[in-house]
């Protein structure tokens, strides 16, 4: 029998069906209880942001996921705070992002628990290539089909691709 964390760690995220919700980082704690019939598990989720839309259908598909695995009980938590980081997105995750044609995250750099800073420059991206691997890349609009990427075009192949962008 697979564990609560192993059917959670499963579910994929609804916006990027490429990764799972444990390779996104936003899956943060998966605690069982009971036994029986009467078996619980408390699910600890991070969006990605606050507002972020998708949170409500993660959470409908990790209930829908851990029921048919067979537990009775199944609370899903939100949990803001520490903030979810694209730092957070395993490698696993980079990869299979990179493989379905979205340029991976650069790092967000070290907030380590505090306060997200504020930056009035212009965004920068560090972004590759998901076809050549180039970084020489132009950004066509800061909002792709999703709110967490920009649509990117690479000098080097003429392709444009989604960047994940760096939080």
């Amino acid at each position: 029998m697979r564990t609560a964390w192993e059917v959670a760690a499963d579910v994929v995220d609804p916006e990027l069906p490429m990764v799972t919700l444990a390779d996104l980082g936003v899956l943060r704690e998966v605690v069982e209880d009971g036994d029986g019939t009467d078996r619980g598990v408390r699910v600890t989720l991070t969006p990605t942001y606050s507002g972020c839309p998708a949170t409500a259908t993660m959470r409908d598909d990790l209930e829908r996921a851990l029921h048919a695995a067979g537990w009775a009980r199944v609370e899903v938590r939100l949990a803001l705070a520490p903030p979810w980081s694209t730092d957070d997105i395993t490698e696993h995750g980079r990869a299979a992002l990179a493989a379905a044609g979205v340029s991976p995250p650069g790092p967000a750099g070290g907030r380590a628990g505090g306060a997200v800073p504020l930056l009035l420059a212009p965004t920068r991206y560090a972004a590759r290539c998901p076809r050549c691997a180039s970084e020489h890349v132009d950004l066509l609009s800061r909002f792709g089909p999703t709110a967490c990427t920009a649509i990117l075009r690479c000098r080097d192949c003429a392709e444009p691709f989604e960047h994940l962008k760096e939080v």
